[in-house]
């Protein structure tokens, strides 16, 4: 296959060179969303290896967006692009293009490139690149690295995954309790590189390093020289390095921060997580629930066929065996079936509605727990609230169904039946979307990844059982 007919996106017409001063106009769309005449320039500039050519579309890119062009190329034009970035630019498209990717482009990437992109990362960008590399590569870039890069990067690659020490950045912004604000300003200037690149507080520490408040950047700059950092310190809210980083987001969002110090379990001051940070987590953590609710874990352009079906086909394995069982009411209630044959044509409503509400209220659970917005002190109100709700859904929605059955079958008892077993069925849904999370998180597994499997399993248990129950009953 020839590299164009890899490009779908790729059209001829499109590829008339534009000035550089128009570039970035053609780059993005209104929605900052790369326009695809953009990307069919780059292609053609990377298929014909103009390594000139594509400098000048690169540099009309923010990094993040030079990320996102990444999932519109092929394996051999990334491998192109990257090779005319210089290690400042690589490190930041690095940090920020999609996991998938960033994989496959690590496995292709010699050593030397990725020792110097790490040399312009932060710590915590680059603890996040060394630990997608295999781990024969992994040794030798770390062998690569100057003594303290590689012995900071080990010391966060020790702590657990998805805990605030492995997400935190170690370079900090401290100074002695005794020392004024002009004092701290010059030891800033004097410090360079040495200074983390973004930062919003000064921590304020004793002699053994343990952060007694913070001044913000902004406090700082308003204060004269001589002006004691201890006189307009503000206290701190302290992250504990084994925190899980999704506790650590709730702290962050709960109290509008928008940094704060990592300590040891001595209190010593070891790094600091920013907002940027945070947000990456919340995102992710919001990623992971929504796709969790849907039994599903692969995500990205580049997800393989493989890791697709892996992913997907337990949970429906598992979804086709409640289903099953939920039919098997079916075959307890042959008879009423061949005796009332419009309980066939009404047993799908009642089912899927009651889904329907389930499916609501679980979503409604799940975000609440995530939130924390749902906990011990009140869950008997938010239960009780999701039951009644349920109840009077159930109830609007029987009186328009049983009245849709009247006018078509003109029927009281089987309007009367399909009402009933709605009513019923949304009040299973009420019950099972609001305590299966809450039962599966007291149990300390995640509400979101099996719930809606139970879910599902309830509502077309009851919907069928009630239905046909009630009908055995009623009509027969």
């Amino acid at each position: 296959m020839s590299r164009d007919a890899e490009h779908p996106l790729r059209d001829d017409a499109a590829l008339v060179p534009a000035p550089a001063e128009d570039l970035e106009d053609l780059a993005l769309g209104d929605d900052y969303a790369l326009n695809p005449d953009f990307v069919a320039l780059v292609v053609d500039a990377a298929d014909r290896g103009d390594a000139e050519r594509l400098r000048e579309l690169l540099a009309a890119l923010h990094p993040a967006d030079v990320a996102d062009l990444m999932g519109f190329l092929s394996a051999a034009d990334r491998e192109e692009v990257m090779a005319h970035l210089d290690p400042e630019a690589l490190a930041e498209i690095l940090a920020e293009i999609e996991p998938e990717i960033r994989e496959d482009l690590l496995e292709r990437m010699p050593s030397a490139t990725l020792v110097r992109a790490l040399g312009e990362m932060d710590s915590d960008d680059a603890v996040d690149l060394v630990e997608d590399l295999e781990a024969d590569k992994r040794a030798q870039v770390l062998a690569a690295l100057p003594d303290v890069d590689r012995a900071a990067i080990e010391t966060s690659l020790a702590y657990e995954d998805e805990t605030a020490g492995r997400l935190m950045q170690r370079e900090v912004a401290s100074a002695p309790q005794f020392w004024t604000v002009g004092q701290a300003l010059d030891h800033f200037l004097a410090s360079g590189e040495e200074m983390p690149e973004l930062f919003f507080d000064v921590y304020v520490v004793d002699p053994s390093h343990r952060p007694l408040g913070g001044v913000p950047v902004s406090r700082l700059l308003r204060h004269d020289r001589d002006t004691p950092l201890a006189r307009i310190m503000e206290p701190l809210t302290e992250i504990p390095v084994g925190m899980d980083q999704e506790e650590a987001a709730y702290i962050f969002n709960k109290y509008h921060l928008i940094s704060a110090p990592v300590v040891e379990p001595g209190g010593r001051l070891v790094g600091q997580l920013t907002v940027d940070d945070i947000v990456g987590v919340i995102r992710e953590e919001g990623e992971e629930d929504i796709l969790a609710l849907a039994g599903v874990s692969d995500v990205g352009r580049d997800a393989s066929l493989a890791g697709a079906v892996r992913s997907r086909l337990p949970w429906l394995v598992l979804n086709l065996g409640t289903a099953a069982l939920a039919s098997s009411v079916i075959g307890a209630f042959q008879g009423a079936i061949a005796q009332v044959i419009t309980l066939a044509i009404l047993m799908p409503i009642v089912s899927s509605l009651g889904g329907n509400a389930g499916t609501q209220t679980l979503a409604v659970a799940v975000r609440a727990l995530s939130s924390r917005e749902l906990n011990a002190a009140n869950s008997a109100r938010i239960i009780g609230r999701e039951v009644l709700t349920g109840l009077l859904n159930g109830t609007v929605l029987a009186l328009l169904m049983a009245g849709a059955v009247l006018v078509l079958f003109q029927d009281t008892r089987l309007a009367l039946t399909v009402a009933l077993a709605i009513v019923a069925n949304f009040l299973v849904a009420a019950l099972a979307g609001i305590s299966a999370p809450i039962i599966l998180d007291r149990l300390g597994r995640d509400p979101a990844v099996s719930s809606s499997v139970l879910v599902t399993f309830a509502t077309d248990f009851m919907g069928f059982l009630a239905l046909l129950g009630i009908a055995s009953l009623i009509l027969l």
